[in-house]
């Protein structure tokens, strides 16, 4: 069991990194016609506004709060926001938004089973990453009730700690988690799991959102005028 638990919190990361960059890249340089998201707003609209917004808005929100919370806690110091207004915080965004992408993604999936049209054109990768999602994301929502239990923030600063050895490049991140629930680790594997599948389904293109901010950023174009027709 100790190997195992070092090799899922201290080597799995860089393989489920390193597939998803590399992987990413691949396909993009093999495959760039199969970049898309692949959207089926053609063939029924209903209620894709409304569970996709719910979704997106979830999980960019979620994303965001992992990264700040585990990776960037300095910042609830400065805003006076001790371990425990910390862990409070977390547990209240952290429950609305993944709610919030829960309902979302159960509207998504109900939608693409029910409609014949839409599952005519889905993909077995396409229902493998909703139901990972949907799993990843339950055992997020699990964790809840564990930091509730323990509103001191023991929980996560080991969590924190771990990240941050891991991004580091820093050796005994795994020793960091050992002692934390298994709720929690399940959750870990699961996310970086959900990480290498990205490029292998339709969830690559958000590679294209990253890249609508430098397309923001650009430089004006010069367009300069042709010669007057004599």
């Amino acid at each position: 069991m100790a190997n195992l638990h070092e090799f899922f919190f201290q080597i799995y990361p860089y393989i489920a990194g390193s597939v998803f960059l590399l992987g990413s890249l691949l396909r993009f340089e093999r495959g760039q016609y199969t970049w898309t998201s692949d959207s089926s707003e053609l063939l029924r609209r209903g209620t894709l506004r409304f569970g996709s917004n719910l979704f997106h808005i979830g999980v960019l929100f979620l994303f965001l709060g992992h990264v700040i919370g585990l990776l960037m806690p300095e910042v609830f110091g400065m805003l006076g926001i001790g371990l425990q207004g910390h862990q409070l915080t977390a547990m209240i965004s952290g429950g609305l938004f993944g709610f919030a992408c829960l309902i979302g993604l159960a509207m998504l999936i109900h939608r693409r089973v029910t409609e014949p049209r839409i599952r005519a054109t889905t993909r077995v990768m396409d229902m493998v990453v909703l139901v990972w999602i949907l799993i990843t994301l339950s055992f997020g929502l699990g964790t809840l009730y564990f930091s509730a239990q323990e509103l001191s923030g023991s929980n996560l600063t080991p969590l924190a700690q771990w990240a941050r050895h891991i991004v580091t490049f820093h050796g005994g991140a795994a020793s960091f988690v050992t002692e934390v629930p298994p709720v929690y680790q399940v959750h870990m594997v699961l996310g970086m799991t959900l990480f290498a599948l990205i490029p292998f389904s339709r969830l690559v293109h958000i590679w294209s959102g990253f890249a609508l901010v430098v397309y923001l950023l650009r430089p004006y174009q010069v367009v300069r005028p042709g010669l007057r027709q004599r």
